[in-house]
C-alpha cells in the first residue's frame, strides 16, 4: 500500500478496533472477562480496572471468577459491579469473586443475535465512509496534478483492496460473537434449561 492510502487504512482499522472492543462488553451468556473491561474500582483512591488488581479466569463456560492480589479488596469489587452495568450479583468466598452467566431466554439470544449483526453494520458503515473519503480524496489529487491518471487509479485500487479487507475483518468478528450466544440445545444441555417455562430474562434451571 502506497503512502498515500497510510491514514485512511489507520481510520478502518481503528474502526474494527472500536468494534472489537464493543463486543467484548456484550453479555451472551457465557462468561467473558470482556464485560468486566468498563468496570473500575476504587484502588487507592484512584478508578482503577478490576484486571489491574485481579486475576480475572474463566473457570467453567459460565463461570468467571475474580482473584485480588489484596483480599481487602473484595469487598470494593464487589461494589464496583453492583453499581455498573454487568447485571450479575457477585458471590464473594471470602477469597475470590464468582459471576454466574445465567443461560439468556430464546426472547433474549434473538435480541443479542440482532445487536451483535448491528454493531458490525456499524463498523461497516464506518469503513465505508472512509472508502469514499479516500476515493475523493484521489480525484482531488489528481486534479491538482498531484497524481497522474495511473496512480489514481491505483491508489482507488489499494483504498478497494483495505475495504475488502476490513469489511472480511468485521464478518469475522461478528461470526465469532454469534458462537459465544447459546442455542437452543446449548441452553437445555447446560443447566437443563426449561426452555417453555421463562421468568424475566433468563431461563428457570432445574437444580
Amino acid at each position: 500500500m502506497s503512502s498515500n492510502t497510510k491514514a485512511f487504512e489507520d481510520k478502518m482499522k481503528s474502526a474494527v478496533e472500536h468494534l472489537e472492543r464493543e463486543l467484548k462488553t456484550v453479555r451472551a451468556g457465557r462468561a467473558n472477562p470482556g464485560v468486566l473491561d468498563k468496570v473500575t474500582v476504587d484502588y487507592y483512591g484512584s478508578p482503577t480496572p478490576i484486571q489491574q488488581v485481579a486475576s480475572v479466569a474463566v473457570s467453567e463456560a459460565r463461570t468467571l471468577t475474580i482473584t485480588p492480589w489484596d483480599r481487602t479488596l473484595l469487598r470494593a469489587i464487589s461494589k464496583a459491579i453492583l453499581a455498573s452495568d454487568v447485571g450479575i450479583n457477585p458471590i464473594d468466598d471470602g477469597q475470590t469473586i464468582r459471576l454466574n452467566f445465567p443461560a439468556p431466554t430464546e426472547e433474549r439470544r434473538k435480541q443479542l443475535a440482532k445487536e451483535v449483526s448491528k454493531m458490525g453494520e456499524e463498523a461497516k458503515v464506518a469503513v465505508r465512509n472512509v472508502r469514499r473519503d479516500a476515493m475523493d480524496k484521489a480525484k482531488a489529487m489528481k486534479k491538482a496534478g498531484e497524481l497522474t491518471e495511473d496512480t489514481q487509479k491505483t491508489m482507488e485500487e489499494d483504498v478497494q483492496k483495505l475495504t475488502d479487507k476490513y469489511v472480511k475483518n468485521i464478518d469475522a468478528a461478528v461470526e465469532e460473537k454469534q458462537k459465544e450466544i447459546p442455542s437452543d440445545s446449548d441452553c437445555r444441555q447446560s443447566g437443563r434449561c426449561r426452555a417453555l417455562k421463562v421468568r424475566g430474562t433468563f431461563c428457570q434451571t432445574e437444580t
